[in-house]
């Protein structure tokens, strides 16, 4: 199991919060993400859990995680180098949808997952993705696919099914980017730490 993930540094993420959060809020929700999800990641059997991170751990790093720092490049060399890093079946998701659980990750987590499928995929509301998984980790399978686009989850895809890799499909998910993101995906999980820190900087703006 990876999670790829960005240290919650007030400017360095989730920017597109600001406005109407400051970078402050933001990097408050963007740690209350990620916490989410690797406490959701803890669940999920693996016998090998890498948090592959940009900058540093911090107190929102619960044990159970080996921390491996990004490669530089773009994000397609990134992903790319933590699958390189990895043998047999390989799922990896990131630190935006706060609102994943093992539910929707059962289809790829169990052994009889591998089975009929070479790799499982999750594709984004915003035509990105936010989960890949790979039975035999290929990191030419990532690298010079276009991110960050609202094609990138469609060309990804195709450079699965290109390879002749018989692909399942998660369920689509919406990453947090925006305002309206934040409040959709905290509604989708009401529970979470994401939902709390949202519903306590929206009580601080409205007073």
């Amino acid at each position: 199991m990876l999670v790829i993930a960005k240290e919650p540094i007030p400017g360095r993420v989730k920017t597109r919060l600001a406005p109407p959060y400051t970078f402050a809020e933001a990097a408050s929700l963007a740690e209350a993400a990620l916490t989410d999800t690797l406490h959701a990641a803890l669940t999920m059997p693996a016998h090998r859990r890498v948090l592959v991170l940009d900058g540093h751990p911090g107190p929102w790093l619960p044990p159970g995680f080996e921390v491996v720092r990004q490669c530089d490049g773009g994000l397609d060399e990134r992903l790319a180098a933590a699958f390189a890093a990895c043998q047999g079946p390989t799922l990896l998701i990131g630190m935006d949808t706060p609102q994943v659980t093992p539910a929707l990750l059962a289809p790829a987590l169990g052994t009889d997952g591998w089975q009929d499928r070479d790799a499982w995929f999750g594709p984004a509301a915003d035509g990105g993705f936010w989960a890949l998984g790979l039975a035999e980790p290929d990191p030419g399978l990532l690298r010079g696919v276009p991110m960050s686009t609202a094609a990138t989850g469609a060309a990804q895809r195709r450079r699965l099914t290109d390879a002749g890799l018989r692909v399942g499909d998660l369920p689509v998910l919406r990453d947090v980017d925006t305002a309206e993101d934040a409040e959709r995906v905290a509604a989708d999980a009401p529970g979470g730490r994401f939902a709390r820190t949202l519903a306590r900087l929206s009580r601080a703006s409205a007073r």
